[in-house]
């Protein structure tokens, strides 16, 4: 198991280039399932995560070639169904969450598909049901005893869905792209990778209307073909950088961050009195000695909170609580979606921070202004998310840090550690 010693209190200097989205990448990936032919994918992100797929989709039979060091082919051509329901299939799918996409492009393909019990961030209850109800909806059975969703025909019908989920959402669109007759789904998540994924399907043949709105309407097709796709930028490492910039007083350029896909994410960091500049497709963040938080037009604590989107994704929640630690002022940062995703505020406590856990949910956050730094200690990732927050924070901190269980920051971070400090940061990665 590795770890990290960061030394805190250098600032950093240079530029950035974000890698491919993460969770867009999920999605792409399982797609591919979909069609015989060969699809190309470029800009996938080089992280532990979406290399599991990776071999878990060989291990099912796809034929994959890597073309270059972020360019990958797909030809799921001839499957291994019986695979499907092997130990390994289930320990490998154990090992992400993201393999529970993979349902939807089975069904719709080859009438069965299997449910490895997801992994992925301990974070609290991440239930599977709107992928299954709407599985239902279009005339699938599942048998949950016997990890297994089938069907003989699937049916296009009208969902409206008891969430916005994203996962839910992209596996049910990739499900009804190949069922028989209209597909109506409301309620539809529309994050920007949802929307490069039904771009994607319909360059392969799919008939699908409605993309980036709630309400999707699905024309299904009797099968799909080849295609190349190329990812986003991850707006979540967009903004981690944006974070670590405001922390450590840093003078920072990220390059093709893809602005008009970054939604309130930049306008949220403005509201916690960070500056930034867009230069065309990059974004430019200033050296700041301070940021102040506004408050509400009547002068009440600021309030950042998450929201499916074009709300604030859950995902970066953290890293605005850390960057709140040094700030001027106070915020709540109230975590609606996932109840266990507060409990590392306990370590930047330790450290100095001032922090009020109110409830599994919300925090109050009251500013040190860069007039106290916070102290270095020893502290665990517990995932992708607040292990990059904790690392932000050991980062601006008086003396030398120990980050435990960094495994869980390389799922979603390539060589965070080699890349932080070419600009400056001084990282060690141990093995423990």
């Amino acid at each position: 198991m590795a770890i990290f010693q960061v030394e805190g209190g250098h600032r950093l200097h240079g530029e950035i280039t974000p890698q491919g989205a993460k969770n867009e990448a999920l999605q792409i990936l399982c797609a591919t399932l979909l069609t015989p032919e060969k699809v190309i994918v470029r800009n996938v992100p080089q992280i532990l995560d979406v290399l599991q797929l990776i071999e878990l989709l060989k291990a099912m039979g796809v034929e994959v070639e890597k073309l270059s060091d972020d360019c990958y082919s797909f030809r799921a051509a001839e499957i291994n169904l019986d695979y499907l329901q092997s130990e390994d299939y289930r320990r490998r799918g154990a090992k992400l969450r993201g393999s529970v996409m993979m349902l939807g492009p089975l069904l719709a393909r080859f009438g069965v598909a299997y449910i490895p019990k997801p992994g992925g961030d301990k974070i609290g209850r991440r239930r599977l049901d709107t992928h299954f109800l709407g599985f239902q909806k279009l005339g699938a059975e599942l048998d949950f005893s016997a990890g297994k969703v089938s069907a003989k025909e699937l049916k296009g019908t009208y969902m409206l869905l008891d969430e916005a989920s994203v996962t839910g959402t992209a596996n049910i669109v990739m499900a009804a792209v190949l069922a028989k007759g209209t597909t109506t789904i409301y309620n539809a998540a529309c994050e920007p990778y949802l929307q490069q994924l039904c771009k994607m399907l319909n360059r392969m043949g799919a008939k699908i209307s409605g993309i980036a709105s709630n309400l999707l309407t699905i024309e299904g097709v009797e099968s799909l073909g080849g295609t190349e796709h190329t990812m986003l930028p991850d707006m979540i490492e967009v903004g981690s950088f944006i974070g670590m910039a405001a922390m450590n007083r840093s003078e920072l350029l990220i390059r093709n961050v893809s602005f008009e896909n970054l939604g309130i994410i930049p306008t949220q960091f403005a509201r916690m009195g960070i500056q930034f500049e867009q230069r065309g497709d990059d974004l430019y963040i200033p050296q700041q000695d301070h940021y102040r938080i506004e408050t509400f037009m009547d002068g009440s604590i600021m309030t950042i909170a998450d929201a499916p989107w074009p709300g604030l994704t859950p995902d970066l929640l953290s890293i605005f609580l850390v960057v709140a630690t040094q700030a001027k002022g106070a915020v709540l940062i109230h975590q609606k979606m996932f109840e266990s995703r507060l409990f590392f505020v306990d370590k930047l406590i330790d450290m100095g921070a001032q922090i009020i856990l109110c409830d599994p949910h919300r925090a109050t956050v009251i500013g040190h202004n860069h007039e106290v730094r916070l102290r270095a200690t020893r502290m665990s990732s517990p995932d992708i998310r607040a292990g990059v927050a904790l690392l932000i924070a050991a980062m601006s901190a008086e003396g030398v840090s120990t980050i435990q269980n960094v495994d869980q920051i390389d799922r979603g971070y390539r060589d965070i550690d080699r890349r932080l400090n070419a600009l400056g940061a001084r990282i060690t990665r141990l093995d423990e």
